[in-house]
């Protein structure tokens, strides 16, 4: 390119030298297609903007008027976005482009964007817009975007960030990192999730920049009235999603990046783990613990120490001689064995993985030829390519041995940033292969976890069926969640982390991975009985629920700490087990929706300034808000209820939202709301999922003044049945009149009923009762001593209840 015909700009770097940026200049030609449209400018530099949908606008810069191959590790193949008309007419100064809900202006000179929703509001415009420099060392361009950020604007989103949830005055670095024991404030973390969202007016947005480069963020850090982007290579490539809600704009993200498929229901049980349970006997024991003491539990992890000499896919001879029967006695006692794989594999000759990878070319060279050797747990090692068709390919048929031989149900992957001892990560000159796309470390380290996530997934899943897979991972790029679980990485047992952990897991699902947890307890050091109590409290909340530690310290165990503690730790993990109906039809909306299962305040009532900065409290799907303890010696907190009215778990006293209140949090309680209409469905506590034949679920329905409809989908939680039908989605409505209250049922999809019965408990009403009708038939029911609570047991696929009341209900 002729630099001289650019438009530029003098910067002085922090160094103090002169940087020379460059920016479009005028436009001189348009194309137009059917859904995008490419503008040129008299120094070459291009732009086409697309209307993914009527609400999704992608934005591709290209300085050298060359647009390179599309292609995206984070976009779902199978994304529902369906191409929109986009229509475009040019005025005196700007071209105007127009979708049904959105409305956006180009300027003729620097390609200036604006974009407003439909009635002109505006919701996102440049500052300086896309500019670049040449990048001196490494070649190609430092790609930049800055944006205006707006008076009283918020911004929220980028992953796992340790941080207050609105990012506004900050500044953030994506490059994943192995950052064992990180505090509040450390930056980067494990993951790359490029995806941020603004908050003004009342509007929602957000913005996707798939850039797998080493990135960066700034919310008003340099300068308080910009919001500005970069990558360190590649192409400015973004897109822009629009709402009006965050709750939309979330959604549309997940389902552009991908959903994943629906878990195995064990998988949302209790998990235990510790670096490391070996050798078998102790696993035994381990598992003795759990049913002895009665305190349920669906998973045992297996860390390194499995392995033989940390090598993947082996197992040592010493410590799990006969493995396959270890597992399958394990599997007749209720437990699943969960493993973990890293993606170092060591240099031994008498190897068999060693060997296939080195016959086929599979692991990463250097720029000049030989295979890259870092060091992890087994001593020095060589790493696949997983960016790599074939290599996947072969990595996922490893998994035959764990999963189809020995009987392993979950496999956990870790390190894979990628982590090497010493000096972090690859050096830039690691070749990666990039799907047809070779580049430099540079370009391949952000995605080099998920695509390790995709093979491991792909195998578990080849090797599990007809079972459902389950897979977790400690790094990711955008699209991660299509092929795994996740959780917040190497934290530590102090009640800061038991705050970040809140923090970090609702901003992981408000940027499209759910399925997330913390290492309950922390996985440093050892907390005492109340912070793992607290802690624990916390952590049936989230949807992937894992006790992990590192054992050096201490036992954690959820009787480790005696008693009370192992009375309250019973509690609670019972607690989960009731709520498993209601998390998995949480995951339903999530899979098939894109809906976050973990709510901010924010995404509760944006229409309320006070919920945009609120942290601690957040909901759990349509029905529960919690909000945990974070201080130790605390026995309750104030804590503030977006709109509407709720209902005290432990108390059922209702309070009305808007307002911040006191809730009273002794150490066998969590303060925890119900949103009044709700209905909550509840099974009988289990040891394990599947332990039980269940005759009758629970349904806690809350009285409301006004009508609201709650959801439960059920299909067996396990097996592919329910992509034929075999589920039942349950429609349930609660509707108030003057005389009566009626619950109304509908069931779609062709699965056979989970249950004879229900048991229905009415919370919060308002008068005394006189009758209760089930399909029109009257029949028997109780009430409490002062008629606010009534129980009556029915058949599970009743259409219509109908109490009427004494004197009316007003």
């Amino acid at each position: 390119m002729d630099n001289s015909v650019q438009d530029t700009n003098y910067m002085i770097n922090d160094l103090g030298a002169k940087r020379e940026e460059f920016f479009p200049g005028s436009v001189i030609q348009v194309d137009t297609h059917n859904s995008y449209a490419t503008f040129l400018c008299d120094n070459r530099v291009a732009l086409r903007v697309e209307a993914v949908s009527a609400t999704i606008l992608r934005f591709r810069f290209a300085p050298d008027g060359t647009f390179g191959r599309d292609f995206s590790y984070a976009i779902a193949p199978n994304n529902a976005s369906t191409p929109v008309k986009l229509k475009v007419k040019a005025l005196s100064d700007h071209y105007r482009l127009t979708t049904k809900e959105l409305i956006c202006t180009i300027s003729k000179k620097g390609l200036l964007t604006r974009i407003l929703d439909k009635s002109g509001n505006l919701l996102n415009e440049d500052e300086k817009g896309f500019h670049w420099e040449d990048h001196k060392e490494y070649g190609g361009e430092i790609v930049k975007m800055s944006k205006r950020a707006q008076p009283r604007e918020y911004f929220y989103g980028l992953g796992d960030k340790a941080e207050n949830m609105n990012l506004r005055g900050r500044r953030f670095e994506n490059w994943g990192t192995d950052t064992y024991g990180y505090t509040k404030g450390t930056d980067p973390l494990y993951k790359n999730i490029n995806f941020f969202m603004g908050l003004h007016n009342r509007n929602a947005y957000g913005i996707f920049f798939d850039n797998t480069f080493r990135n960066f963020y700034d919310f008003g850090m340099e300068r308080d009235t910009v919001a500005s982007f970069w990558a360190q290579g590649g192409s400015m490539d973004y897109y822009f999603i629009y709402g009006p809600t965050l709750t939309q704009v979330i959604q549309r993200y997940t389902l552009l990046t991908g959903t994943p498929e629906l878990p195995p229901l064990w998988a949302l049980g209790y998990h235990q783990c510790k670096w490391s349970y070996y050798p078998e006997s102790v696993v035994k024991n381990l598992a003795q613990g759990f049913r002895e003491r009665q305190i349920p539990c669906d998973a045992l992890y297996l860390d390194i120490d499995y392995m033989e000499g940390f090598r993947c896919f082996t197992w040592s001879n010493e410590h799990f001689p006969e493995p396959a029967r270890m597992v399958r006695e394990l599997k007749e006692d209720g437990f699943k064995t969960v493993v973990i794989i890293d993606p170092g594999i060591k240099i031994d000759h008498d190897y068999w993985v060693y060997q296939e990878g080195v016959q086929n070319d599979y692991f990463c060279r250097r720029a000049d030829g030989p295979l890259y050797k870092g060091t992890v747990w087994p001593g020095l090692c060589h790493f696949p390519d997983f960016t790599r068709q074939d290599v996947r390919t072969w990595w996922s048929g490893l998994f035959k041995g764990l999963i189809q031989d020995v009987g392993v149900k979950g496999v956990w992957n870790d390190m894979n940033e990628p982590a090497v001892f010493e000096i972090g990560t690859f050096p830039n000159d690691v070749r990666l292969h990039m799907d047809g796309e070779p580049g430099s470390h540079r370009k391949g380290h952000n995605v080099y976890g998920m695509q390790m996530a995709r093979a491991t997934y792909e195998g578990v899943k080849q090797f599990s069926y007809p079972d459902r897979p389950f897979t977790i991972t400690r790094s990711g790029y955008a699209g991660v969640q299509r092929f795994a679980s996740a959780w917040t990485g190497d934290n530590i047992a102090s009640w800061d982390h038991l705050w970040l952990a809140n923090i970090q897991c609702q901003r992981l699902s408000i940027s499209g991975i759910s399925f997330v947890g913390s290492d309950i307890g922390g996985f440093i050091e050892t907390p005492d009985g109340e912070l793992y109590i607290r802690w624990l409290q916390l952590a049936v909340f989230h949807p992937f629920c894992r006790t992990h530690s590192s054992g050096d310290h201490g036992d954690q165990e959820p009787w480790s700490f005696g008693e009370p503690f192992t009375s309250l730790a019973r509690k609670f993990i019972e607690l989960r087990y009731q709520l498993l109906p209601y998390i998995y039809t949480t995951f339903w909306q999530y899979a098939t929706q894109g809906t976050p299962m973990l709510r901010p305040l924010s995404l509760q009532d944006q229409h309320d300034p006070e919920c945009y900065h609120r942290m601690a409290e957040f909901c759990l799907g349509d029905h529960l808000l919690v909000c945990p303890i974070t201080a130790p010696g605390v026995e309750g907190r104030n804590l503030y209820l977006p709109h509407g009215q709720w209902y005290n778990f432990w108390s059922d006293e209702v309070v009305f939202g808007r307002q911040e209140v006191w809730a009273d949090a002794p150490l066998d309680r969590i303060p925890m709301f119900v949103r009044a209409g709700a209905v909550l469905p509840m099974y009988p506590v289990q040891q394990y999922v599947g332990e039980l034949e269940i005759q009758e679920a629970t349904l806690h329905v809350y009285y409301s003044e006004f009508p609201y409809i709650s959801t439960l989908y059920e299909d067996g939680g396990e097996g592919y049945g329910y992509t034929e039908g075999a589920y039942q989605l349950k429609t349930f409505q609660t509707e108030p009149s003057a005389a009566s209250f009626s619950i109304s049922q509908q069931i779609e999809g062709s699965g056979a009923a989970a249950y004879p019965r229900y048991r229905i408990i009415i919370h919060g009403l308002p008068a005394p009762t006189a009758s209760v009708l089930v399909d029109n038939e009257e029949t028997v029911w109780e009430a409490s001593a002062d008629q606010r609570v009534l129980v009556v047991t029915v058949p599970s696929g009743f259409t219509q209840i109908s109490l009427h009341s004494v004197t009316g209900i007003a």
